[in-house]
């Protein structure tokens, strides 16, 4: 569960990056790179320039913190990383996995409206403020999603309407939010407004699928706070079902406009295979599935367990989780909105038990009565899927304390151009 946003210099809309053929100067450059990489040393501040160039905004917005860097030297960095904070804690670090094409692998992109020397713009917040930075196309996000954009905005100025001020209050357009399907290709688009009536709303939406006829739905989202929060409460579907589906290790998954769902399909399934491979699910073993979400990993690993458990205590999640089991007419699961520590010590209390135990909890790791429970019910294996090595480190120390052993670790590249880096672990009950 992380984040990042952008992709090279090519142009996102039609410029795919024509290949050319590499010289002998092109060769001994990335030998040189390489080198440079293996003594520890910085790329040069010539190279650094040259590859921040790959998008106007990067050194504002903050979102990709590595653009500067070849690809193969950001993997390089990501593994030492990961090598240095599980140094005596996990034994065996395998070679992280990189992507073949690490660009425009966002299928989540959010934009926010403003005003800059009067005239509408669209883009994200500069870090660390509510200063907009205008963006036009971005390294990380789906081509599709800022074309649709970029139109947007376009209509906005046509139909003579307001983008929101946050320090006033004034406005009608605050956000949009674009959600692609990368095997479905549906597409889906949430206008957030400051009030629940989008004028001219026939024609508006006539307008964006005419300049974009690949979009499946349009959902009017109203956020009426005087809040950071890009998504209000109420939902409104202006045209479609209201929401996408799409599909993750052949299993097909609903996206509702406030779903949690990885933003980089391609990587998740490769992380997710290798976590149930972890796992050594033979048909029989009873998995328990903790901060389960809209339940991807426990229905994903119905397919080779007895049974398994979800344990979520977002009730949306919840709903969505029972409904994603429905889909894929799957009857081995079950959710329960529920504390998953509270959960597993009343499991253990009344005798129950658990082979397996997967969690994935978000950045902030999880807590000592968490790892508390799984000792408690006395799972053979835990599987650790995490989106922040600091935490992860500090919580398999946790685990070890308390009779788990890490076994390997596998991380993953997720967020290519940023310095988050995913990881899953394996971990055994210490034998007695």
């Amino acid at each position: 569960m992380s984040g990042g946003q952008r992709e090279n210099s090519i142009d996102r809309s039609n410029r795919r990056g024509r290949q050319t053929k590499r010289t002998p100067n092109d060769r001994e450059r990335t030998a040189i790179s390489k080198k440079r990489a293996a003594n520890g040393e910085k790329e040069p501040a010539s190279s650094r320039e040259k590859n921040q160039n790959l998008c106007p905004a990067a050194k504002r917005c903050g979102g990709c913190t590595m653009i500067h860097l070849p690809y193969h030297i950001q993997l390089e960095k990501k593994q030492r990383r990961i090598e240095e904070l599980l140094k005596g804690v996990c034994p065996e670090i395998h070679k992280i996995r990189g992507m073949k094409e690490p660009a425009h692998y966002r299928n989540k992109v959010h934009a926010v409206f403003s005003y800059q020397k009067g005239k509408i713009c669209s883009g994200i917040y500069e870090e660390g403020t509510h200063h907009v930075v205008p963006v036009d196309s971005c390294l990380l996000e789906s081509g599709t999603a800022d074309a649709i954009i970029r139109d947007i905005r376009t209509l906005l100025v046509q139909f003579r309407m307001k983008a929101y001020d946050e320090d006033s209050g004034y406005g009608l357009f605050r956000h949009a939010l674009i959600r692609v399907g990368f095997h479905s290709k549906e597409v889906m688009v949430v206008l957030v407004l400051s009030s629940p009536i989008l004028p001219a709303k026939n024609h508006f939406v006539k307008a964006l699928r005419t300049l974009h006829p690949e979009i499946t739905t349009i959902v009017l989202n109203v956020n009426d706070k005087r809040t950071s929060m890009v998504l209000g409460e109420r939902m409104v579907p202006l045209f479609g079902k209201g929401y996408i589906e799409d599909q993750l290790c052949g299993y097909t998954f609903r996206i509702s406009p406030s779903s949690f769902y990885q933003v980089n399909p391609r990587q998740t399934e490769l992380l997710y295979q290798k976590a149930l491979e972890l796992a050594e699910l033979t048909g029989k073993e009873r998995v328990l599935d903790a901060y389960c979400g809209t339940g991807t990993i426990g229905i994903i690993a119905s397919k080779n367990a007895g049974e398994v458990i979800g344990i979520e205590l977002n009730q949306d999640a919840v709903r969505d989780a029972v409904s994603n089991a429905k889909r894929n007419a799957v009857s081995n699961i079950r959710f329960y909105q529920a504390d998953a520590a509270q959960f597993m010590v009343q499991m253990a209390e009344c005798g129950d038990t658990a082979d397996i135990v997967i969690l994935d909890p978000p950045r902030s790791g999880s807590t000592e009565e968490f790892i508390k429970a799984v000792q408690k019910l006395s799972p053979a294996r835990v599987v650790y899927i995490s989106c922040n090595p600091e935490t992860l480190a500090r919580d398999l120390q946790i685990f070890r304390s308390h009779g788990y052993v890490p076994k390997e670790a596998f991380p993953y590249d997720m967020f290519p151009f940023t310095e988050h880096v995913e990881c899953v672990v394996m971990l055994s009950r210490a034998k007695k």
